[in-house]
C-alpha cells in the first residue's frame, strides 16, 4: 500500500522546490515580455521564438497557483506580464491567435491551430480571477466563443484540406472543451456549459470511444464511422488517459459518477493497450490495426503521456478506490520518477526514447513549456491530500 502522507510531500516539494522556481526563474523575457521556452537541461535559452499556446499555458499556470495556493506578488506578476505581451502580440487584432511569434512579437505563423485559442482562454480566464480585470474576462469570453463557432472546422480559413476528399475530425477538441468549459465557468451562462459539456461527452463517448474495439480513436470521419487511414487508425494513449480525467472532474462537478466510472473503465483500458511490457512506459502512438505508424517517434516515452497518466490514476482511485487504477498509479509513478526527472538540474526531461534513455535532454522547447510537468505535480499532490483526509 502507498504511503499517502509521504508521497503527498513528494509532489508538493517538487513543485515548488524545484519546478515553480525554474520556470519563474529561467523563462521570463524581462525585456521584451513574455516566455522563453526553449531552454536546455541547465535552464538556459537556446531559442527565442515564443509559441503561442505554451505563453498561454504559462500564463494560466502561475495565475492559477496565486488562485489555488498562495497569493504571492510574485507569482501574479509573472502571469501579467505574459498576459501583456500576448494581449499586444498574441492575436490579429479580432482574437485570432497566432502559433508563433518572433521574440519580440512579430507573427510568424498564421492562426491555424484552435488549441492557440483554447489556452488563450484559459490563460485570460484564470488570471481574470487573480486580477478582476474586466478586460482579461472579456478575452477569455470571446475567444471561447470563436472556438464553438469554429468547433465543426477547427482550422478555419487555414484548412488545407480538398473538398470533397477526405474530411477527419479529431479527438482532441472535444476533449480540451471538456477541462476549458470547467476552468471558465465563472464567465459562461449555466445554458451554454451544459449545452458544451453535453455536445462534448457525447463526441467521447458516442463517436471516439469504439465498445466494439475497446478503444478511443484520434480520428473518426465527420460522420463517426472509422477511416481506414493512417489518420483514422491512429491511437494516442495519452490522449485518451489525459480526456478521462477531465472527464472524471466533470462528473464530480456534475454530479454523474456514471461518467466517473466509464472513464476509469476505458483509462484502464488505454493504458493496458499503450504500456510497453518490454522496456516500461507507456507509448506514444499505436497504429489500432498494428500495422507501422507514420509518426516515427511512435515508440517515444514522453513526459506529458506519464503525467497526465498519473493525475488520471490517482483520481481514479481517489474517485472509486479502483485497485486497477491504484496499481497502475504506482507503476507509472515509479517509471516517471525514475526516467522523466533529472537527478541533477531542476525540471525534467521530456523525451525517451523506448529503452527509456534521454533522447533530447532540453527542458522546454516548441512543444514542451511550463505545463504538464507543475499541473500534474499539483494534481497529485492535491489529491493525495484529499486521501490523507
Amino acid at each position: 500500500m502507498i504511503d499517502i502522507e509521504k508521497l503527498s510531500a513528494q509532489y508538493r516539494e517538487e513543485l515548488l522546490g524545484n519546478v515553480v522556481p525554474f520556470w519563474l526563474n529561467r523563462s521570463q523575457d524581462r525585456e521584451c515580455g513574455g516566455y522563453f521556452t526553449c531552454l536546455t537541461r541547465e535552464g538556459d535559452v537556446f531559442d527565442t521564438d515564443k509559441f503561442v499556446w505554451l505563453q498561454c499555458r504559462q500564463v494560466w499556470w502561475f495565475a492559477y497557483i496565486y488562485n489555488k495556493i498562495e497569493k504571492r506578488q510574485e507569482w501574479l506578476d509573472c502571469a501579467v506580464q505574459g498576459a501583456e505581451f500576448l494581449r499586444r502580440y498574441g492575436h490579429d487584432g479580432s482574437l485570432n491567435w497566432y502559433f508563433s511569434l518572433t521574440r519580440e512579437g512579430k507573427p510568424l505563423i498564421c492562426p491555424y491551430n484552435i488549441f492557440s485559442y483554447t489556452f488563450a482562454a484559459m490563460a485570460f480566464g484564470q488570471l481574470s480571477l487573480a486580477t478582476g480585470n474586466e478586460e482579461y474576462a472579456d478575452i477569455a469570453r470571446k475567444t471561447y466563443d470563436l472556438i464553438l463557432q469554429r468547433f465543426d472546422n477547427p482550422k478555419s480559413v487555414w484548412n488545407k484540406e480538398v473538398s470533397g476528399g477526405r474530411s477527419l475530425k479529431g479527438f482532441g477538441l472535444p476533449m480540451i472543451m471538456c477541462n476549458l468549459t470547467l476552468e471558465i465557468e465563472h464567465l459562461i451562462d449555466s445554458e451554454a456549459l451544459s449545452s458544451t459539456v453535453e455536445i462534448c461527452l457525447n463526441e467521447i463517448f458516442n463517436v471516439f470511444w469504439r465498445p466494439e474495439l475497446g478503444i478511443i480513436v484520434e480520428n473518426v470521419n465527420r460522420d463517426g464511422t472509422l477511416s481506414d487511414s493512417f489518420e483514422g487508425r491512429l491511437l494516442n494513449p495519452g490522449h485518451a488517459i489525459e480526456a478521462m480525467w477531465f472527464v472524471m472532474d466533470l462528473g464530480s462537478r456534475f454530479g454523474h459518477p456514471e461518467w466517473i466510472s466509464n472513464a476509469v473503465e476505458i483509462a484502464i483500458r488505454m493504458y493496458d493497450i499503450g504500456w510497453d511490457s518490454k522496456y516500461g512506459g507507456i507509448y506514444y502512438f499505436i497504429d489500432r490495426c498494428g500495422y507501422p505508424p507514420q509518426q516515427l517517434e511512435w515508440d517515444q516515452k514522453l513526459w506529458w503521456v506519464h503525467l497526465e497518466t498519473l493525475i488520471c490514476m490517482l483520481k481514479g482511485y481517489a474517485l472509486t478506490g479502483s485497485k486497477e487504477c491504484l496499481e497502475r498509479f504506482e507503476q507509472v509513478h515509479d517509471y516517471s520518477w525514475s526516467h522523466f526527472k533529472d537527478p541533477e538540474y531542476p525540471e525534467w526531461y521530456g523525451y525517451l526514447n523506448r529503452q527509456g534513455e534521454v533522447l533530447l535532454p532540453l527542458k522546454g522547447g516548441k512543444w514542451k513549456g511550463c505545463f504538464h510537468v507543475p499541473r500534474a505535480l499539483y494534481q497529485c499532490w492535491k489529491t493525495l491530500e484529499k486521501l490523507e483526509r
